[in-house]
């Protein structure tokens, strides 16, 4: 590898708190493992609010259509 892309590694590395090694494990990982299902990552977002609690949404306003 070329010294800037090494140098890059360094940086990300320590900004994640790891090991270079570690940090090019976890970006290969990241490249090679499938896409987290749609299902799994509304669970894994949503599984922490109480059973039977609404999600507040905000007030839709009004529009009109547009005049073309």
């Amino acid at each position: 590898m070329d010294e800037a892309t090494v140098q890059s590694l360094r940086v990300r590395a320590a900004r994640h708190g790891v090991s270079m090694e570690e940090e090019i494990r976890r970006i290969l990982d990241a490249a090679v493992r499938p896409p987290m299902p749609l299902g799994d990552m509304a669970l894994r977002l949503f599984s922490g609010l109480p059973a039977g609690e609404d999600i507040e949404l905000p007030k839709r306003e009004h529009s009109e259509p547009i005049d073309l």
